[in-house]
């Protein structure tokens, strides 16, 4: 089973009708896994017997019809926890970790009676924009097997984009949806803060890590958070504001609205072919009825010296539970208490992930907070304020996702300062917890371009809406990599 000629609507008509069962559909897409995976990567672990066994008591159970998603195969980033399934953060320190209970998202799919059918690969404990610094395996993007599918959740991203499941989760610390979404050609969406509760995520940096989904088109992916939001009382940092139907309003006009086009965001290191791309999307909009306007956001170009301060902060307290005492690997023929913490970690982490570490505990050490955490704090606050204030006369933001479109495997990963880069169109929402959506928008010697849109907090209703509109207007998610199948 191939995922490019179907979407939720006609997939869920297909189960209630019995044209196909939940254990068939499951079957053939393990079989559409195993064939591509090979070349693209995008799994660390597979779950065919634990797929199949939920599939089929879902079948015996019977479809709800009012359920959409019941029935259908997801797959899910391996840094959200799944009970009884290894989960490892692509990382050699949780090679063998089984956790004993589920992340509140998974909690909520298997509800809803979703088939998790796999954990797919990423940069270790999130930290990449490439996919590449997983301790497991380097995942290859769909459109060209020689490119990256971005990161760090480059395997949800690949896997939706090469048509082996209609949708898979991600998280997104600084566009780790958003980029890979760009990369490979599918829609991903980072969800505002606080939307979608962070309960059984391996934390990266708490202040900004996100749930959220992929999908191949705008309705699917709305449909999905519909499942993901909600309070929850194990997340105080998860809002307890109603969760609308994201789904709803979904009409294709965006007549009257106001659109806000960051003059920032087509400077310098921006690809031509992702400009032209961003250009024609705002005249889309103009001819669905909305108006463009050129606005500024000053602060922006400070936002990746920011965000890496204040995430590798984040990163470096919240990496120090694994310290080979309680969970995960512990060195061996360690002498002392001293020689299983250090040897511990330093045979564990990966490179990136050392690199982060040291970079926030510097910027957290005496004699250093004022000057590098602290000035993040207060640039954050000003980029904060600088959204506030476009989004006081306009509805919703358009600019790139990316600068470009996929890089070669192995072209950036040896320069830190040239792969953090990538990250530059994409951490100002994360670092102001808004709601952000990478969607397909046109292509660049052949690979996919991403355009993003970015609406206020908790306002996913028209983001949705815009990114329908456009989406109806043009043909762009229409186009399917070969690696997937049958188109």
């Amino acid at each position: 089973m191939n995922y490019f000629d179907t979407d939720l609507t006609t997939l869920h008509e297909k189960l209630v009708s019995k044209e196909i069962t939940a254990e068939q559909l499951t079957k053939e897409t393990l079989a559409q896994i195993k064939a591509d995976n090979e070349a693209i990567n995008a799994y660390i672990t597979i779950d065919e017997k634990g797929a199949l066994a939920a599939a089929k008591a879902i079948d015996e159970k019977g479809i709800d019809p009012d359920n959409l998603w019941a029935g259908v195969p997801i797959a899910v980033k391996d840094n959200i926890v799944t009970k009884g399934l290894k989960t490892t953060a692509a990382s050699k320190i949780l090679e063998n970790f089984n956790p004993i209970y589920d992340a509140t998202v998974i909690e909520k799919l298997r509800a809803h009676d979703v088939v998790i059918i796999g954990k797919t690969n990423l940069d270790e404990f999130a930290m990449g924009g490439s996919t590449e610094t997983s301790y497991f395996k380097t995942t290859h993007n769909p459109w060209n097997l020689t490119k990256v599918p971005g990161g760090s959740s480059g395997g949800s991203a690949a896997t939706v984009s090469a048509g082996d499941v209609l949708a898979a989760l991600g998280t997104d610390t600084g566009g780790s949806i958003r980029q890979p979404a760009s990369f490979t050609g599918v829609v991903g969406v980072k969800p505002t803060y606080g939307r979608v509760s962070r309960w059984g995520i391996i934390a990266f940096g708490s202040s900004l890590d996100q749930v959220g989904p992929f999908t191949r088109s705008v309705k699917d992916n709305a449909a999905l958070l519909n499942l993901l939001a909600g309070h929850d009382e194990h997340d105080m940092t998860s809002s307890d504001k109603p969760v609308p139907d994201f789904t709803a309003g979904l009409d294709g006009s965006v007549k009257g609205m106001r659109v806000a086009l960051p003059k920032e965001y087509l400077g310098e290191g921006v690809d031509e072919n992702v400009k032209k791309a961003v250009l024609d999307a705002a005249n889309t909009f103009k001819e669905l009825g909305a108006t463009v306007d050129e606005v500024s956001l000053p602060h922006s170009k400070y936002g990746i010296a920011a965000y890496y301060i204040i995430s590798s902060s984040e990163a470096s307290s919240n990496l120090q539970r694994f310290d080979g005492i309680r969970y995960g690997f512990r060195a061996k023929d360690v002498k002392n208490l001293e020689d299983v913490y250090v040897r511990s970690r330093s045979e564990g982490f990966g490179d990136e992930v050392k690199r982060r570490i040291m970079l926030g505990t510097y910027s957290l050490s005496a004699g250093y907070y004022d000057a590098y955490f602290r000035k993040a704090a207060e640039v954050r606050t000003l980029m904060i304020n600088d959204f506030k204030q476009v989004f006081e006369d306009h509805d919703f933001i358009i600019g790139p996702t990316a600068p470009t479109p996929a890089f070669g495997i192995g072209e950036e990963s040896s320069d830190p300062k040239k792969m953090y880069m990538n990250d530059v169109l994409t951490v100002p929402v994360n670092m102001a917890g808004l709601p952000g959506m990478s969607l397909p928008a046109g292509f660049s010697n052949g690979l996919p371009v991403g355009l993003q849109i970015i609406a206020k907090p908790f306002d996913e209703q028209t983001l949705y809406k815009a990114g329908y509109a456009f989406e109806q207007a043009t043909e762009f998610h229409k186009e399917t990599p070969e690696i997937g199948g049958d188109k």
